[in-house]
């Protein structure tokens, strides 16, 4: 059991998550890490779950007083993870093989709104890769190519809707909108290839099957589908077929 830090005030109507609150398990090439977030800071645990090895506090800098102030969004690539903040920008720690010299390595400027969600693949040791895609409340996407220093590849522009879910997967971006539709997007160009009507409301969240090419989405109007995604063998295209 972890003990995550929830004091401040409680504010009715507000679900934690929407305050920033969020658990995520890190894989890296060398150690799990469990990485919590709350609108206090980023607190990294070992994979037994109880012995903390990093503490990162948050600072509200510039942020009005009626301005939330939170992290938002995990994931790991090689031995970095990334964590996004209520600022737009992302943080990049660098993690050791074994012990607490964990790093800030680097803070990414990509985004002017609230980081959502952020979503990695493993970059197979490809040149010029896009293998982490960042998104905010704006809608907007960032697509980097990780390393000693992160490269920010392309911008997605976003249409004033939020996206709270991303996936990524061989080189093609999901992206869950809140008026309901899902965009596949070439991550390499940025280009849209496929827009669906998912859902009657919100996404709340995207998951991949990355082994079988699987995407689940949910929404606010309590349904769950499943796309079968593919690239067309002849023109290379982003297809996607309905499962459920």
């Amino acid at each position: 059991m972890v003990a995550a830090d929830l004091d401040g005030p409680y504010e009715p109507g507000v679900r934690r998550a929407d305050l920033g609150l969020q658990v995520h398990w890190c894989v890296l090439p060398f150690r799990v890490l469990l990485v919590l977030t709350s609108h206090r800071g980023i607190q990294m645990y070992e994979s037994n779950g109880y012995t903390m090895v990093y503490w990162h506090a948050l600072d509200s800098g510039d942020a009005s007083p009626v301005q939330a102030v939170f992290a938002r969004g995990i994931a790991a690539s090689g031995h970095f993870i990334c964590v996004g903040t209520w600022s737009g920008r992302v943080l990049v720690f660098d993690i050791p093989a074994k012990g607490p010299n964990i790093v800030l390595s680097e803070e990414l400027a990509g985004h002017q709104m609230p980081i959502t969600d952020i979503a990695t693949e493993p970059a197979q040791g490809q040149d010029c890769v896009a293998d982490m895609v960042t998104a905010d409340d704006s809608g907007l996407l960032c697509v980097w190519r990780s390393g000693p220093e992160f490269t920010l590849l392309t911008r997605i522009p976003g249409f004033g809707v939020p996206c709270p879910s991303v996936q990524l997967w061989q080189g093609i971006i999901a992206a869950g909108y809140g008026n309901g539709q899902v965009h596949l997007y070439e991550a390499t160009t940025g280009n849209l290839h496929v827009q669906i009507n998912a859902h009657a409301r919100a996404i709340c969240a995207l998951d991949l099957a990355s082994e079988v090419g699987k995407l689940l989405s949910a929404g606010e109007d309590t349904f769950v589908h499943i796309w079968k995604l593919s690239r067309s063998p002849e023109s290379g295209y982003i297809e996607a077929a309905p499962l459920l």
